[in-house]
């Protein structure tokens, strides 16, 4: 009898602390650090986020895992997968889609995005305006609109002069990033591609660039954002305050991007 009340105290007992223990262990796994955010990023801001990435885990202890890829492959894999922490895109344009679906909850801008044309060192085709872009005999290379932001966009800023068809006759290849379009020309593959002005600094030793005048031109923000689905939240807001923070757009600007906001683009 006596070890039958005893072993109902010790259940008793271990039923009155087991809900305050089990409690107190969550609250730590929640108030916790992250291993990991996963940053799903496109390929154009390789360099200013590889470099702000071990600068914001030094600060919060938290290590940045980044995907990189065109803005529009970026936003099928986040639809498909649940998964991940922020987005930062190339452009509005897949950001506002990836806002309509429910996956953006806190949102911020970084810089400017700004296309120009790119052709190889010395401009062995005397390119010097989008129209010679549609010239016979000329070789163009344009992104991919169905994978990356200035694939759409390049393809607006021909419509908009009203040579897009004409040049899409002499496009003989589409990029699924704005890096594989720098290839094409730094390699002399095309003889010029539209692609974001940063992106040209990445190879000035075998590129140059032909600016676009602003009235012809079609010029966009970079967003970034926290997802619904993000498992880290707190974490996650905190990194696109970082990258959004005047540290974080002075080492964009340090890559050639104008930080957000600026008198320079009324928009």
């Amino acid at each position: 009898m006596k070890k039958t009340t005893i072993f109902v105290a010790i259940i008793l007992l271990c039923s009155a602390i087991a809900p305050g223990c089990i409690g107190e262990n969550q609250e730590q796994s929640e108030t916790g650090n992250p291993e990991s955010l996963l940053v799903y990023c496109g390929a154009g801001m390789k360099k200013p986020m590889d470099e702000l990435g071990p600068l914001f885990e030094q600060k919060y202890g938290v290590k940045v895992t980044y995907n990189y890829a065109g803005s529009g492959h970026l936003l099928n894999q986040m639809e498909l997968a649940q998964q991940g922490d922020v987005y930062q895109p190339g452009s509005t344009y897949y950001f506002d889609i990836a806002r309509e679906l429910g996956l953006i909850d806190y949102e911020k801008r970084v810089a400017y995005h700004v296309p120009v044309i790119a052709v190889p060192k010395g401009n062995p085709a005397n390119i010097t305006c989008l129209n010679d872009l549609a010239k016979p005999g000329v070789k163009v290379a344009l992104g991919d609109p169905k994978a990356c932001a200035i694939g759409k966009l390049g393809d607006k800023i021909l419509e908009k002069n009203g040579i897009k068809d004409a040049v899409v006759d002499n496009v003989i290849a589409r990029g699924a990033t704005v890096n594989a379009l720098i290839v094409y020309v730094s390699r002399g593959d095309v003889d010029a591609a539209i692609t974001w002005q940063e992106t040209v600094l990445f190879a000035p030793d075998e590129t140059d660039i032909i600016k676009i005048p602003e009235e012809e031109n079609i010029i966009k923000t970079i967003p970034i954002g926290t997802l619904t689905f993000s498992e880290n939240r707190d974490y996650a807001r905190k990194f696109v305050d970082f990258v959004t923070s005047d540290y974080g757009k002075a080492i964009y600007e340090k890559y050639g991007f104008t930080p957000y906001p600026s008198e320079k683009y009324n928009i």
